[in-house]
């Protein structure tokens, strides 16, 4: 028999995770993200930039998620890393840059809250937040693309991180 959310034996957990978007505007990908961030458990997300729009096509895609994360919406991730930084949080950018390193490989550490850093659709993490991040970690891919969608590359990381944090 195929299980529902209502008959599941899954525990209710939240992870100290706080999932930060540095400018991700499309509105079927914040949808997605609300969706994730839920079913991961995720303390928070902060949504950032200045064109963030909650409309029909970013709650179809969320399925009323974004009434029960918790989240924020801000102007600028640098600003929001850099109070997190001082708040103790090891940063992490999901990016592929030529010292980043494969997710698979790393380790997530369970002695501080993790500020998990993802990028803009087209341009990613900004190089600004690259430098202030503690790792930063990719996903190795093996076909002709360089890229996955940021709600896929962020399905993956959640899932290694928290697989790693139970």
């Amino acid at each position: 028999m195929q299980l529902t959310h209502y008959n599941t034996n899954f525990q209710s957990k939240i992870f100290p995770i706080t999932l930060v978007c540095d400018n991700v505007t499309n509105a079927p990908n914040i949808g997605s993200l609300f969706r994730i961030a839920d079913a991961f458990g995720i303390e928070k997300l902060i949504l950032c930039g200045k064109n963030i729009q909650f409309g029909r096509k970013m709650a179809k895609t969320s399925r009323a998620t974004e009434k029960v994360v918790n989240y924020e919406i801000k102007n600028t991730a640098s600003e929001v890393v850099e109070l997190l930084k001082t708040k103790g949080y090891q940063v992490i950018s999901l990016e592929i840059t030529d010292s980043s390193q494969p997710i698979h490989q790393t380790h997530f550490s369970k002695e501080k809250p993790i500020a998990l850093i993802i990028g803009d659709e087209n341009f990613g993490v900004s190089e600004h937040i690259l430098n202030a991040s503690d790792q930063v970690i990719h996903i190795n891919m093996f076909g002709q693309n360089s890229s996955m969608n940021v709600v896929q590359a962020t399905n993956i990381a959640l899932y290694e991180i928290t697989k790693q944090l139970l």
